[in-house]
């Protein structure tokens, strides 16, 4: 499974890389630049997916066969458990991979990093954490009403690192606002690689945002929770 999770990892943005070697950059988009916004949030939704694959399951494990019931009765927070209750280590191939390309493209960019930047990335990784698990809580949440998984939420998860393919100055503004103030998706990757990399003449210190907009994300999606924990009612037999 981890060889199969680091196959589908690496060949994932293959097309990309064939299509920069065949007509070359985009303005001033080379795809280095691209590979690292990418690498950044794929880094970051392997961590999610690596410690709260929980949350991704419980629509249909525990709402659906009505497991949650049991977790309700135990002293221990009830978030806790949910996301503790999968762990799956080959996701951590989806980590490690991320992490590798984010280090390649940060010296085929010939970036020399500094101590500010290198908390500055961690920071990102951390907000790029809260945000994806955020994304798994609000699907929770609303699974209390819904009974079901909601298929479209994976719009925000496996569909939302691949928007990161796409350069910033190309993108439709809806998909800018939608991935920046809604899902601070952007504001977890591209920000944060901006800084550290100095392709922007906005304030340096923006990179830093990552971590506050990710950690805010996850409060109001922690706030679905606890509704939909409010109103739960069980659905075992």
């Amino acid at each position: 499974m981890i060889f199969q999770t680091l196959l589908v990892v690496i060949t994932d943005p293959i097309g990309l890389i064939f299509m920069f070697a065949r007509f070359g950059s985009i303005g001033e988009w080379s795809v280095y630049r691209i590979l690292l916004i990418y690498a950044i949030a794929v880094t970051s939704y392997g961590l999610a997916e690596s410690f709260c694959r929980g949350f991704d399951y419980f629509p249909w494990k525990m709402i659906r066969s009505g497991d949650f019931d049991r977790l309700l009765l135990r002293p221990r927070s009830l978030m806790a458990q949910v996301a503790g209750s999968y762990f799956h280590l080959h996701r951590l191939a989806r980590v490690a991979s991320g992490l590798v390309t984010t280090i390649y493209c940060l010296q085929a960019l010939k970036v020399s990093l500094r101590w500010l930047d290198i908390c500055m990335l961690i920071m990102a990784f951390m907000g790029g954490f809260f945000t994806y698990t955020g994304v798994f809580v609000i699907t929770s949440g609303i699974a209390f009403f819904s009974i079901k998984g909601l298929d479209w939420i994976y719009i925000f998860t496996n569909v939302s690192y691949q928007v990161t393919r796409c350069p910033m100055d190309y993108m439709p503004a809806a998909l800018k606002y939608l991935f920046t103030f809604f899902m601070p998706m952007l504001l977890i990757s591209y920000y944060p690689a901006a800084s550290i990399c100095g392709w922007t003449e906005d304030s340096y210190f923006k990179g830093f945002l990552a971590l506050p907009g990710g950690t805010f994300f996850f409060l109001l999606a922690s706030f679905v929770w606890r509704f939909g924990v409010r109103h739960y009612k069980s659905t075992g037999s």
